[in-house]
């Protein structure tokens, strides 16, 4: 039995039948990694004028936000992705 376990279950359910993954690249590092690894984040331009809004058409307010993917690294990197501490940490206090 191994002394510390992951938080979270590893689980590759992409098998080999399923055929070749997509790959898409990194917003960040432009690493090309396989999508179902990559975090999906939302970047964009938020109105908080009451006055632009009402000038603004309400058809192009979506049209400001862009989804950007990390990899897994860039995503540690930055915050995004926190994955909790092992069993053996946990209990270490």
């Amino acid at each position: 039995m191994p002394i510390s376990t992951a938080p979270y279950r590893r689980k590759y359910a992409h098998t080999k039948s399923r055929g070749r993954e997509a790959t898409v690249s990194c917003g960040v590092c432009g690493r090309e990694v396989p999508r179902y690894k990559t975090f999906t984040v939302t970047k964009g331009l938020r109105i908080t004028d009451p006055l632009i809004l009402q000038q603004v058409d309400k058809r192009f307010i979506h049209m400001m936000r862009s989804r950007m993917r990390l990899c897994p690294s860039c995503a540690r990197f930055w915050g995004i992705a926190q994955p909790g501490k092992s069993v053996r940490k946990k209990h270490m206090r």
